[in-house]
């Protein structure tokens, strides 16, 4: 048996029937929706001759024995942002499972290598704020102190939400075994943004994944009165914070890939009558090489204490959390340009500005590449993220080649 493209089409939107609703997808991690997703996907493996089970950190694993331990891994998730789209996440995985079915139907169940599909648990982030979740246990980078007291909107703490699934935070080392003759890992993801699209190309090669630098700034000013107080006067919290929101422009501006965002802002007492005493804003910043990251952070820094002084207002700095840029293996980056222009001839290289768990497997050791596939307007994590099916089948198809070649390489290897 081939593989089917177009059975991965319309299991995408069989899952998209399930779990959506008008707003987009709601697979929320460690909700029922996101549980409903799984176990939906758990009636797709009838018949195929795989094992299958959850790590320590939720993560689910299928296992295709081969003829060799070493194995190859393929992978993504199946949880979504509120209101997301139907291809996030969800098309890597099920293009996986596609794949998993040829190599089980071409090599009679005992391929040359095994094969392992994983659905990482909790890659988005979006109930707690902790991105790539399952995927860093299984990494060893997990956070378990810092993260177990997380809480959602509704006060919902982050270990007792795993509970409720099963999941016990404290054993999350243990999700580290399975990294056990993990020989290569493959990510099949939409792009998520225009860069493809601009180009007319369906498919890109993944260069790496961008380091990031979150930070949380305060700005002190003084409240008062918006009538009386007269305008040069003021201490204005919001004016600075409003100044670096600007100024990041032109610090990523300097770098050709690099991206900042302010992407909160709260003011206090946050009143229409009163001067902006507190302004609390979230600075991101991305770029694949990590002196260029060093830099801009730097730049930012010096920027908003300026800002602040020209105000008349102090500020304060706390990192929120940092990654390093991480490289994908040299060797699969060229068999992934190969496996694209065998697909649809020609390929290009680009780096990932947003984050994914084939991060965290690379910062494991594990090779590792990715392959994106476009995405129309370059929109993601919203109902309106949409991809031409035909891209979709050569995404397929081309991954498919990509999981083919790999394995031949880790028998060489």
């Amino acid at each position: 048996m081939s593989i089917n493209p177009k059975r991965t089409i319309r299991e995408l939107k069989e899952l998209r029937e399930l779990t959506a609703d008008a707003n987009g997808a709601q697979r929320l991690a460690w909700s029922d929706t996101w549980l409903k997703a799984r176990g939906w996907f758990e009636t797709k493996l009838a018949g195929l001759p795989v094992e299958h089970h959850l790590d320590a950190a939720g993560n689910r694993w299928l296992t295709l024995r081969g003829e060799s331990p070493r194995a190859l891994l393929i992978g993504s998730h199946l949880d979504s942002v509120p209101n997301g789209g139907w291809l996030d996440g969800c098309l890597g995985e099920l293009a996986g499972l596609e794949i998993l079915r040829r190599f089980a139907d071409e090599f009679d169940g005992r391929p040359p290598v095994t094969i392992r599909l994983v659905d990482w648990a909790d890659e988005e982030g979006a109930r707690f704020g902790r991105s790539l979740l399952g995927s860093s246990a299984f990494a060893g980078t997990d956070s378990i102190e810092a993260d177990r007291g997380r809480t959602d909107k509704d006060g919902i703490r982050l270990d007792a939400a795993l509970r409720r699934c099963g999941v016990d935070i404290d054993r999350f080392p243990a999700a580290r075994r399975e990294r056990e003759n993990a020989a290569a890992y493959l990510e099949l993801h939409i792009e998520q943004g225009p860069v493809l699209e601009s180009l007319g190309l369906p498919l890109g090669v993944v260069l790496g994944t961008k380091g990031v630098e979150r930070h949380a700034i305060t700005f002190h000013g003084q409240e008062a009165h918006s009538g009386s107080t007269p305008m040069n006067a003021r201490r204005d919290a919001l004016a600075a914070a409003a100044k670096l929101a600007l100024e990041i422009r032109n610090i990523a501006g300097r770098h050709s890939d690099a991206v900042c965002t302010m992407g909160s802002v709260k003011t206090f007492p946050g009143i229409v009558t009163a001067v902006v005493g507190r302004c609390e804003a979230t600075l991101d910043q991305r770029d694949l090489d990590a002196a260029i990251l060093a830099q801009m952070y730097r730049e930012a820094r010096e920027a908003g204490e300026r800002f602040a002084a020209e105000e008349g207002c102090s500020v304060e700095w706390a990192k929120i959390w940092n990654i390093e840029p991480v490289p994908f293996h040299t060797d699969l980056v060229e068999l992934c340009e190969a496996a694209v222009r065998e697909t649809v001839g020609s390929a290009i290289r680009l780096p990932s500005g947003p984050l994914h768990d084939a991060a965290e497997v690379a910062r494991a050791g594990i090779p590792t590449v990715m392959m994106f596939v476009q995405s129309l307007r370059g929109i993601s994590h919203n109902k309106i993220e949409d991809t031409k099916e035909e891209h979709l089948e050569l995404a397929v198809a081309a991954l498919d080649r990509l999981a083919s070649k790999t394995a031949e390489w880790i028998l060489r290897s």
